[in-house]
Formats: C-alpha cells, structure tokens, sequence
C-alpha cells in the first residue's frame, strides 16, 4: 500500500490560520478519497509559517471494482419511465434483469463502476481541494484565477511504495506537481527532493525548518524556561502566545532581552501586554519581586553573532513603545492625584453605552446604586459598595486603558490605590468585569460581588428593556455572558437573594430613564420603584401605589411601565435556561431543574440549586427511580378518577376505611414522611426530605402489587383514591414529580 505526502507551499500564512488550515487540508483530502474508494491507515496534518503538509499513511493503490444494483420500474411502466431508468443508470434495455416481486416483474440494473489508480483519484481530489479551500481571506495574483490565502509557489504530492516514489500528475493554473521542496527562505533557500514522509521531515530539518507546530512551541518554551532559570528568573506562562509565535517561524531561535531601568517600575500588566501585542514578547518575571525585569523574543534564523543584532534591533523597538506606555502612566497617574480619581470618569459623560440606555455615566449612576442596594446581602459596606461601583469604570477614560483596551480593570485598581481608596474598592474596579468566561476566576470579596453583580443586572436588564435580546447563535452584547456571571456569582458566594426583586427595580429604574419628564409620570415611577424596596416585586409595589392614585394618574402608570412583568418574566426565564446549561456539566438533568422551578422561590439561584442537586441525588438511586414510577402511576390513576367523577381526591383519606395490610403500611409510612418532610423543607434540608420521601418506596410499591385501587365499594375506592391523593401531595411538596421524564 502505498503512503502519499502533500506539501502546498506559499508566502507566509497568518498564525491564526494554520492549524484551522492543517485540520481542513487533512478532512478534505481524506474525505474525497474515501468518497472515491481509497481508505487509508492514517493521516497527519502539519503547518507552518510558509506550508501546510498531509502524510497518508496505508492508501488503497487503486479504488475497488464496485457493482450496484438499483431496482427499475416495472416492466409494465410507460416507455418513458423506463427510457429515464436507463438514462440514470447508464445502461442498455439489453443489459437489464427482470425480476419477480410482490406488486410484479421490475427491471433491474447492475452498474459496475471500475476501479481507478490512486494517482488518478488523488490528483482529482487535491485539486478540488486546492481550488476550494475554506480561507477566511483569501488572494488572487497574477493571471491566473487560483485563489489562496498568500501566493502559492509549489505543490509537493508524492506516492511512495517499496518501489520508489512517484509524482502524481496536477497542473493548477500553471504550478505542476513534483517532489521538490524548499528549505528555509534565509538560512537554506535552496531546494531538494523528497522520496518519503520520513525522508521529508528529516531534510527539512538539515535545512532549518521544524515542520511540527508542537515540536516548534516545546522547543520555544524549553529554551525560554531554561535561560530564564539559569538567572533565576521565570518566563510569564501565556499558552495563547506560545502558540501565536511557533506560527511565525520555522526555525525558532530564542533570544532574551534586557528592559531599560526607566520602565521597570511600571505595572507588570502594563509591561507585559505592550510586550505581547506589539513585539509577541514573553515576559520574563523576578520571583520574589514580581516585577517584568526581561523579555524572550523568538527570532526565525540563527545569526554569526548569536542574534546580538536582533536583540538590539528588538530594544531600541521596545523602548520606544514602553516610552509611550510610561508617558500613559505617568499622566493619569498626574490626574488622579490632582483631580481625584472620581473625576477622571467626568469624560463618560460624552461616552455612549448605547443610544437607548444613555452614556456610560449615566449607566455608572444605575449601577452605583443598584450596588448599594445589593451590598448588605453579600455582607458589603453600602457606601463601600456605592463609591467602588463610581470608580470602577473610570479608567475607561484613562490614556492607558485607550492604548490598551484589555487593561481595564486592572489600570483601574492602582489608580484607585494611588488615589488612596481601600484595598476592598481597588479590588472591585479589577473584578467587577469578571467572571467573563467559564473558566475565570469567581470574585468573593463582597464589595467587589456587589459591583459586579449589579454592573451585570444592569446590563441584562437595559437591554430588556429595549428588547435586544439574543436571537439564535447571536449576542452582540454577550448578555448569554453576564446572565452566566450573575450565576457564578451567586452560587459562588452563596447569595441568597429573591432575583426577580432587582430584576423588577431595575427594569423600572431603566423605564424612569426614558419616560418623558413632562408627562407627570416620573414621581409616579418613583414612588413604585420606593415601593419595590419594602414590597419585593413590581406586582405588589404597583398595587399598593394605585390605591394612593386616581385613575388617571394609574393608568398613566401602567402606561409608562408598559410591559414590565413580562419583560421580568422573560428574562427571569432567560436565567433559568443559562442555568440548565451550567448545571448540566454537573450531571442536572433539564427535567430535574424544571421539576425544582415549579416550586416556591425560584428566583433564589443558591436555593433552586440546592433543591436541584437533592433531587438529582435521589433519582440517582433506586428508591428515587422506583418511587417516581409510583408517584406516576398514583398520578395517573387519580388523573383519571378526577376527570371521571369531576371531584379532587386529595383529603378526607381514613385508615378505618383500609382493608389490607398495605393499605394500613402505607397510611403509617405515609405519617411518618410527613413528620419528616415539612419540617426538612422549611429548614431547606432538601436532602433529608428527598430521603424521607424516597423510603415511601417500598410502602407504595407493596400497596400497587396487593391492592386493587377501583374496588366495588365505593366507599373503599373513593377512601383509596384519596390515600393516592396523599402520595401526590406529599411527592409535590417537595418537587414537582411531574415534570421529570421517564
């Protein structure tokens, strides 16, 4: 069998490209072969800055002679339908079977497709590759009409058997195929012939080019590690970084560099992000004094004198763009301590958040108070909380976060530590942002939750309010983002707090924003949202403020509220379905979190989950699984009687009225579950009352195998249809059974 190795060589392909690239070049090609009838052992993909290159190991020489058979139509079919049978088929009326069947004799064809050779069928496939690559951008040079991410120079594509290798036959747009390849473009520009996979990686080692990315970035990382070891340094771990850097060069070189005295001084996240996105620099870290101190850089060739005048070209670069960053520094640091830093957010004023909700001043204001509403339920100081959520987005307007937009946050809290503001605010204006993805880090100091939990209601809620929500896979927004932050958040810091509450207040305050100040409505929306603070949810609030107004005034109001529960609702409901996403990795099931949303208090996240995990718990077991089939079967029946006889069967069951020993277990049992269950739910010790109801399971269980439920007596039935009232009472006041599957 033979192996077949491709190599497409170009100008320089983006980093960010390569391995998408390496992965579609390798799907592609394998695909189309096994359509045409060569399957293979295996197959690798590989990229580089100025390659992409496919090893198949184990390819089929040629495709099998295949034989299809494809049914006609009967022989009785008009002549047309047969003349378009043979058309499709490719096949003579002579070369037809007829056969017998059920309904009668049909024609039958065997087509026989004959084999190819290999290099026919690759050549076919590479080409169709070639032309419709999956590029995120892509170019056109020349005359030709081939269009690849860079110009494309070369295509290697060889079939290698015991014999020897063979070229296949390709001409795209004038560039044929061979089996030479080109070395490195400085140190080995040259160019030399392949007769295999292994013979290809090791002369292109001889000439400088390290073919595996992963090869590339192990051998970055080790170098980089150990010079900065051997002067007891360490280099700043960035995995995204390494990989960038191993894509822009073939033969990694690693070089460190020193960082002039005047910038050590500067915040290491200033020195490492201007090292990062302008030079692809690693940062080089002092242990013991945390401080950036040098800096690795991977050059693309080795030089005579050991890349002294790289580094020096590199310096003189890197001084200049820390040169600004100091400048950046050292002027808002200047405005701070002159002004304040509460004033440096007075340019949010002329800033837009959206041209719905106001500029971002306007928002800081919604989120500084909303923060000091939140403060005392996650243990925070109120005007701790108020004055953090003033000044946590104040460096947005700062010289260093405009250069360096990923800085905000962290440039927020040293200004906030040089304007002498407490460790609890400074740290806030770093977290507020976060959690920003699933695998950030929670904040649990409670000053910083309360920014961030209300900086992200705020947001959830503005733009609810002027339904933007998210549609399919869109979120411009990334409002999916904060609803999954406010989650972690609560759950992290096990916050107990009735959600809908902010939910409905906040929405107000966004409605009180846009209402128009000369329809008198305004003090009306005031006094409901004051209400919302004592009475908890819109609801109550608007109810109790329309008893004061005539009905003018509350028409008005319910005007200028328009829609409110809804929108509360919807996106109440919106952080639910966030939550059966997140739970899910734990193994919560959705029917599970459904079954706990049918319960009181599921706006209370921390108390929901809670709920949801005894639950999911106990259907884990056996006694849960076996005791939901009872509950479902009890359900059914009493479903059943109820539409029959149009009453409720849910009181009034009496042990006198009990025939059987199991009908006597269950009313015992089901005693002793009550006792257990109402006061375990009051405590919030779901575990204990999921336990407790899942020991009904041998008493229901006994009582369905040895008790008929429709007795004649109708006494005695209607006594037992109420006891299955029990059961379902009991089973509900803890979930709702209901709605779990199976």
């Amino acid at each position: 069998m033979p192996d077949l190795l491709i190599e497409l060589f170009s100008e320089e392909i983006p980093a960010r490209m390569q391995k998408r690239a390496s992965d579609d070049l390798k799907k592609l090609v394998t695909d189309g072969l096994v359509d045409a009838g060569l399957t293979y052992a295996s197959a690798g993909a590989f990229a580089t800055p100025r390659r992409l290159a496919l090893s198949i190991e184990g390819l089929l020489a040629a495709s099998p002679t295949t034989v299809e058979e494809r049914k006609g139509p009967r022989v009785d079919a008009p002549e047309k339908a047969i003349e378009g049978f043979l058309r499709g088929a490719g096949v003579s009326k002579d070369d037809l079977e007829i056969r017998d069947e059920k309904k009668g004799q049909v024609y039958v064809a065997k087509i026989t497709k004959q084999g190819r050779p290999a290099t026919e069928i690759v050549a076919e496939v590479l080409e169709k590759t070639i032309r419709n690559f999956p590029w995120p951008k892509s170019m056109r040079w020349g005359n030709g009409s081939l269009k690849w991410v860079r110009p494309l120079h070369s295509i290697l594509c060889i079939l290698t058997t015991e014999e020897g290798a063979e070229v296949v036959p390709l001409d795209i747009d004038g560039i044929k195929a061979g089996n030479t390849v080109f070395g490195h473009r400085f140190m080995s520009p040259k160019t030399f012939t392949v007769s295999s996979f292994d013979d290809y990686t090791t002369k292109l080692k001889q000439n400088f080019v390290m073919l595996d990315a992963a090869e590339r970035a192990e051998h970055i990382w080790h170098d980089a590690t150990n010079q900065a070891f051997a002067q007891g340094l360490e280099v700043v771990e960035d995995a995204g970084l390494l990989a960038e850097v191993a894509g822009l060069v073939e033969w990694p070189v690693v070089l460190m560099g020193e960082i002039a005295e005047d910038f050590l001084d500067l915040p290491p996240e200033v020195l490492q992000t201007s090292m990062k996105e302008h030079q692809k620099f690693f940062s080089v870290r002092n242990p013991k004094t945390g401080r950036i101190e040098k800096f690795v850089t991977v050059a693309n060739r080795e030089t005579a004198d050991n890349g002294a005048t790289i580094l020096s070209g590199n310096q003189k670069v890197l001084f200049a763009r820390l040169s600004d960053a100091k400048f950046f520094w050292e002027n808002d640091i200047r405005t701070v301590e002159r002004e304040g830093f509460e004033a440096m957010s007075a340019p949010l004023a002329n800033v837009t958040f959206h041209n719905k909700l106001g500029s971002q001043a306007d928002r800081i204001s919604r989120i500084a108070a909303l923060a000091r509403e939140i403060a005392p339920i996650v243990g925070a100081d109120t005007d701790e909380a108020e004055l953090a959520a003033k000044v946590a987005k104040a460096d947005l307007s700062s010289e260093m976060v405009y250069e360096f937009p990923e800085l905000q946050g962290i440039m927020g809290r040293y200004y906030a530590k040089k304007a002498g503001l407490s460790d609890a605010i400074a740290d806030a204006c770093r977290d507020h942002y976060s959690p920003l993805g699933p695998s950030d880090d929670v904040p649990t100091e409670p000053v910083s939750v309360a920014v961030a939990l209300a900086d992200k209601l705020d947001t959830l809620t503005g733009f609810w309010a002027i339904d933007e929500k998210p549609t399919g896979s869109k979120d411009p927004f990334a409002l999916r983002r904060a609803a999954l932050g406010v989650i972690r958040l609560v759950l992290t810091n096990d916050v107990r707090a009735p959600l809908d509450h902010f939910i409905d207040r906040q929405l107000l305050v966004q409605k009180i924003a846009v209402a128009d100040e000369n329809d008198g409505v305004i003090d009306t929306l005031k006094e409901i949202l004051e209400e919302i603070a004592e009475k908890g949810v819109f609801g109550a609030a608007f109810d109790a403020i329309a008893d004061r107004l005539d009905d003018a005034a509350t028409d008005a109001a319910k005007a200028a509220t328009g829609n409110l529960p809804d929108t509360s609702a919807d996106l109440l409901s919106f952080f639910h379905d966030r939550l059966k996403v997140f739970l899910k990795d734990e193994g919560i099931r959705h029917d599970v979190i459904d079954a706990c949303l049918a319960m009181d208090g599921s706006d209370d996240i921390t108390l929901l989950v809670k709920r949801a995990r005894a639950l999911s718990a106990t259907l884990a077991t056996e006694d849960g699984q076996n005791l939901i089939q009872g509950f479902k079967r009890a359900n059914n029946i009493l479903s059943q009687a109820e539409e029959k006889d149009g009453v409720e069967y849910s009181y009034g069951a009496d042990i006198k009225y009990a025939e059987m020993d199991e009908e006597r277990a269950l009313f015992a049992a089901l005693d002793v579950a009550e006792t257990k269950i109402k006061p375990a739910m009051e405590a919030e010790e779901f575990t204990a009352a999921m336990s407790a109801m899942a020991d009904l399971r041998g008493p229901v269980d006994a009582f369905f195998e040895a008790v008929q439920v429709n007795a004649e007596n109708d006494v005695v039935r209607r006594n037992r249809l109420n006891l299955l009232g029990r059961i379902r009472d009991i089973c509900l006041g803890v979930a709702d059974l209901t709605k779990i599957d199976g």
